[in-house]
């Protein structure tokens, strides 16, 4: 039983592996830990178009925030 549940959590790791270094060469910007918050939102059935937008949108926002908050300084 223990094996079983090793050779899973083997398993995982490897998957998310091999999805970070997808993540990577499509340049995403994604680190392990929202890589995997974003796998698991999808396995729990949220629209990975509608989750890759509000993504991008956060970063627009982040961005302007940023650039605001440089041009008052």
């Amino acid at each position: 039983m223990a094996s079983a549940a090793n050779a899973n959590l083997n398993a995982v790791r490897e998957t998310m592996d091999v999805l970070l270094e997808i993540s990577r060469l499509l340049n995403t910007g994604l680190d392990m830990e929202s890589l995997s918050i974003c796998v698991r939102l999808c396995e729990q059935g949220i629209n990975p178009e509608a989750l890759s937008a509000v993504i991008k949108e956060l970063r627009k926002t982040s961005e302007s925030l940023k650039a605001s908050e440089n041009s008052t300084s």
